[in-house]
């Protein structure tokens, strides 16, 4: 019998806690230990992005992670993207330009195109869909996702301005 691992993190900047099981990924550990279901499992073997979280500044697909590994580290999940009731200028875009159907990968992408937008405030459409590779869609199609990763882009660049 396996003993529980303690971990604290930081998760979307608050402190936090759990126990997990060595074997567990930082997925489950999201979704089933501390109930922050946004984050959702699509294949489970890292192909498709719908759990892309952000660690430590980098995306990583949170099946392969194991919760353990969180140790110490900055989380950042689709949960932390919105402040508070205000929404951000790309969850207000990908619902204007319905670039989500099922909404099983719109976590992923959500979380992928911020860190896009946090490095790169005004990314080619080619480099778009380039960073947005990892992440797959079934049902909406790729043209408004990468419609609303633009136009979340302007509307950030005119606030900064």
């Amino acid at each position: 019998m396996q003993s529980k691992v303690h971990v604290q993190t930081t998760i979307n900047g608050e402190a936090a806690e759990f126990l997990c099981e060595p074997r567990q990924s930082l997925l489950e550990c999201l979704r089933d230990i501390l109930t922050l279901t946004g984050t959702k499992e699509g294949c489970n073997d890292g192909n498709c992005g719908a759990c892309t979280v952000m660690m430590d500044g980098r995306i990583v697909t949170s099946c392969l992670v194991l919760g353990c590994e969180a140790e110490g580290a900055k989380i950042e999940t689709v949960e932390g993207i919105a402040k508070g009731s205000q929404l951000h200028p790309l969850q207000k875009a990908f619902l204007e330009n319905a670039a989500l159907q099922c909404g099983i990968c719109t976590p992923g992408f959500l979380v992928a195109a911020k860190a896009l937008l946090d490095q790169e405030p005004d990314p080619s459409e080619e480099r778009i869909r380039f960073w947005l590779a990892n992440n797959l869609c079934r049902c909406t199609g790729y043209d408004k996702i990468i419609r609303a990763v633009q136009q979340a882009a302007r509307e950030m660049r005119e606030v900064n301005a």
